[in-house]
């Protein structure tokens, strides 16, 4: 159904988490005749977070675009949208899949994202969880991360500079090849 003659179409929301956001907004979507293609949703702290790829012919993009200011009044929530376009895959990047478990400390996130952005790897989604340590009720963070690494990257140095990396802010990690 993604094909590069569609029109696409990102929106983002957030507002107080209640029940009937998600059928609100995804009707909205439907009735102006679009199609979620791609969609990122979660509570974060008391607010609901939504992000959406829509699809749609321009007329029904448009349409669909210009009703969102009375629908976040309606929904009471601030929505914003923005026009992009088909991705092409690329075969030049291999995706990788990063886990990394720790004492919850700040700054973890940035550095993650400061040894990828240095090699030119562009992380692709990347997903955080705060959590209590069973037993001990430690504060543990854990970081997924997807990543595009270029296939003229050695991968057998890139892991072990990796893990270098997060053997010194003691990290326990793991970065192998998305399978499927």
């Amino acid at each position: 159904m993604n094909t590069p003659k569609q029109n696409f179409l990102v929106i983002s929301a957030i507002g107080l988490d209640r029940p009937g956001l998600v059928n609100e907004l995804s009707r909205c979507v439907l009735e102006n005749g679009c199609n979620i293609a791609d969609s990122r949703m979660t509570v974060l702290g008391g607010e609901f977070a939504i992000i959406l790829l829509v699809t749609g012919n321009w007329n029904a993009v448009a349409k669909l675009e210009d009703q969102m200011p009375s629908l976040a009044e309606r929904m009471e929530m601030t929505i914003t949208c923005r026009r992009t376009a088909y991705r092409e895959p690329r075969r030049d990047l291999l995706p990788y899949a990063v886990d990394v478990v720790a004492l919850d400390n700040p700054g973890i996130v940035h550095n993650l994202a400061s040894f990828f952005s240095s090699r030119n790897i562009n992380i692709q989604d990347l997903t955080t969880n705060n959590y209590a340590a069973a037993h001990t009720g430690t504060s543990m963070f854990s970081v997924h991360i997807l990543v595009d690494i270029p296939a003229q990257l050695h991968i057998a140095t890139l892991r072990d500079e990796f893990m270098d990396f997060c053997d010194q802010l003691n990290l326990d990690a793991i970065i192998e090849p998305v399978k499927g």
